[in-house]
């Protein structure tokens, strides 16, 4: 008798454990059916990159971002929509950036650059000297004051086309843009030049961040990208004659902060609503392009997994929260005052997702969580399958969720195919025009999907 009463219990369990399966397939149908004959994601970024524009933080066009996307979460008739007040940097091209190879008096060669963003201005005349060219951070020490002082510092590493992963070549390189101006001055530098992170040969500098650290003002330096085109023309010609000289003019300028938002939005829970499931971009993107892919993408990405999960009266068991963070180019400050309050008010995240690689095919995502954690998302890649999801691993999240470490459960990334992005990333290359509709849909479908998981089978 008792091994009837167990084996009928087995039953009802597998029974039961099949309706659920079959239940949880079903709305990840619904989801991505939605996001690729409904969605919103593509007319929502037509008008954030083409009537906005970049973004740049403290801008009138981050202001006007802040407004429009405010707007857009009020029409989707969720339960709040607030924003979060933020002191931004606030920096300033000023007038269009030029440069050149002089080979000798008089013989010039244009070549394409753009400002760090950052970055002091050169003179009003511009700046004229020799140039020494160094491949790592290595080198600077290597050569020395001796060889560096009064010359401009030009950092000539690739991104290593051997690493698959384009992220990881990013993060091999990316100091050199950073860090490269205040380690060069150090050895008496007057300017530094960056070749641009981009697999690609082009004629498009990438513009970023980068820091003079604890540098006094007296001692920074301009700092400038070239695009690998004009990176390798200058390489060739130094071989060649190594006593020529480079131009540079550029009139950025770095102002005191201004007041920004964060942009806030939420489902309320209906079992457990003081836990918070939050999926977020940033809403601020670099001037030289619309900041289609970084990161007008996981801008509406995010904004649509709230309108999906609105579908067919659903009701999470948990707070649904999308965060549109400030600030996150150049210096976090978003997410820093989004990570402040989360500890003042003493929140509790179950998972941080965001979206800043692009609106390309998605493959996955990457997380930064426990390996009790980790190994019950793994029990769902099977409900991924149908939709080529197959990329979960343990390998960081995002820049802005990443300061939530340590008050959220599950920090994650969607990740999408790097392949194309760094030809994007940074330049006047990051258009709507370079965005496909359909691979945008299917990286806020595969979110959502996430986000539905992780509400309805919880992490436990």
């Amino acid at each position: 008798m008792k091994i009837k009463i167990v084996l009928v219990f087995l039953c009802i369990s597998v029974y039961l454990d099949a309706q659920e399966n079959k239940e949880i397939v079903n709305q990840i149908e619904i989801l991505y059916k939605e996001a690729l004959t409904n969605g919103k994601s593509y007319n929502w970024l037509d008008r954030l990159s083409n009537q906005i524009g970049g973004r740049l933080s403290g801008s009138l066009n981050a202001e006007r971002a802040i407004q429009w996307a405010e707007e857009e979460l009020n029409s989707l008739s969720l339960d709040s929509v607030w924003l979060q007040a933020v002191m931004v940097p606030k920096w300033v091209r000023g007038t269009f950036e030029y440069a050149n190879i002089e080979s000798s008096p008089g013989n010039t060669i244009n070549v394409n650059i753009c400002a760090m963003g950052g970055s002091i201005a050169t003179p009003s005349i511009g700046l004229r000297a020799n140039v020494v060219e160094v491949r790592r951070m290595d080198d600077l020490a290597h050569l020395g004051e001796e060889k560096i002082k009064g010359k401009i510092v030009f950092f000539n590493g690739q991104m290593q086309p051997n690493k698959v992963d384009g992220f990881d070549a990013y993060a091999a390189a990316v100091n050199q843009r950073y860090t490269g101006a205040a380690e060069a001055a150090k050895y008496g530098a007057i300017a530094v030049i960056v070749r641009s992170l981009n697999f690609r040969m082009d004629n498009y500098p990438h513009t970023g961040v980068m820091s003079y650290g604890n540098l006094p003002l007296n001692k920074r330096i301009p700092a400038a990208a070239i695009s690998t085109n004009h990176a390798e023309l200058l390489s060739s010609m130094l071989t060649l004659n190594p006593k020529l000289r480079f131009f540079i003019k550029q009139s950025c300028k770095n102002y005191p902060d201004v007041k920004s938002y964060n942009v806030i939005a939420q489902i309320k829970g209906s079992v457990s609503p003081e836990n918070i499931i939050l999926v977020g971009a940033h809403l601020d993107s670099w001037d030289l392009g619309d900041g289609a892919h970084d990161d007008g993408a996981g801008v509406v990405q995010s904004m649509e997994v709230l309108r999906l999960l609105l579908l067919k009266n659903f009701r999470p068991k948990n707070t649904i929260r999308v965060v549109l963070f400030a600030n996150e180019e150049n210096g976090l400050m978003g997410a820093k005052a989004y990570a402040e309050s989360v500890k003042e008010k003493k929140e509790t995240h179950l998972l941080a997702l965001e979206s800043d690689t692009g609106g390309f095919t998605p493959r996955g995502f990457s997380f930064d969580t426990r390996d009790k954690y980790f190994n019950k998302i793994l029990s769902w890649k099977h409900y991924f399958k149908p939709y080529f999801i197959h990329l979960f691993e343990q390998k960081g999240s995002g820049a802005d969720v990443n300061l939530l470490k340590g008050n959220a459960k599950v920090l994650a990334g969607l990740r999408t195919d790097s392949q194309r992005y760094f030809t994007h990333h940074h330049s006047e290359m990051d258009t709507f025009d370079q965005i496909n509709k359909r691979e945008l849909e299917l990286g806020a479908a595969t979110m959502a999907a996430l986000v539905y998981l992780s509400d309805q089978l919880g992490f436990e």
